[in-house]
């Protein structure tokens, strides 16, 4: 059932690639405001409140709001382009896909922006759980192993998939420090999902993280 499943949903999502993906290559990056890197709650406080919640209310993010999370994610924080999270060597090999109502897009750290990938609502596809589809964004950790200096595929694996771990922690402490709900999922049908983002054999999905309101 779970095979034929995930393939009904590769024969989907390959349907709305080729219909919607030309128009995704005329939009233009979408420029997100500064990041606000000035609030917050206390680092114990968020801590005390960080958990997964797998229940989203209705709501977009704002585009502050959305600036500020991917910021707090991986964005840069110092002169020399180094991140908010740890990178291994600092290869930077993680990219994020951001899926929103609109479309999905790859975050651009340097530009402060959303390049587009896709456009239209892709965000159920960013998972295989039936709660994926209700929050505001959905977010795809996308390891690019060419970046790794030629590093033995159990090791370039092994650290990306730590690199990886270090931002869904800053999205987690994120949202609990703003009141948002968000979960860290393994859930995803990989090979149907690769191939509607186009990605190449060296990029690997590791994991997604589902980030909206709570629901009331």
């Amino acid at each position: 059932m779970k095979r034929k499943a995930s393939f009904l949903m590769g024969l989907v999502l390959a349907a709305i690639f080729i219909s919607v993906g030309s128009s995704a290559q005329d939009r233009k990056p979408v420029k997100l405001p500064p990041p606000q890197t000035d609030g917050g709650r206390p680092l114990m406080q968020v801590l005390k409140d960080r958990k997964s919640t797998r229940e989203f209310g209705p709501g977009t993010l704002s585009p502050q709001t959305l600036s500020n999370l991917l910021w707090a994610a991986f964005g840069i924080n110092r002169p020399d382009g180094r991140r908010t999270a740890p990178s291994a060597m600092n290869w930077q090999e993680v990219s994020i896909y951001v899926a929103t109502p609109e479309g999905v897009y790859i975050y651009d750290a340097k530009g402060n922006a959303l390049n587009p990938v896709l456009a239209g609502d892709f965000r159920a596809a960013m998972g295989t759980q039936s709660y994926v589809k209700d929050a505001a964004v959905n977010l795809a950790y996308v390891s690019d192993l060419s970046k790794t200096d030629n590093a033995a595929s159990s090791e370039a694996e092994l650290y990306s998939a730590a690199d990886v771990g270090f931002i869904a922690q800053n999205v987690y402490l994120y949202c609990a420090s703003e009141g948002l709900a968000t979960v860290v999922r393994a859930g995803i049908d990989k090979p149907a999902l690769a191939k509607a983002l186009n990605l190449q054999p060296q990029q690997k999905i590791i994991l997604a993280q589902s980030v909206g309101y709570p629901k009331k």
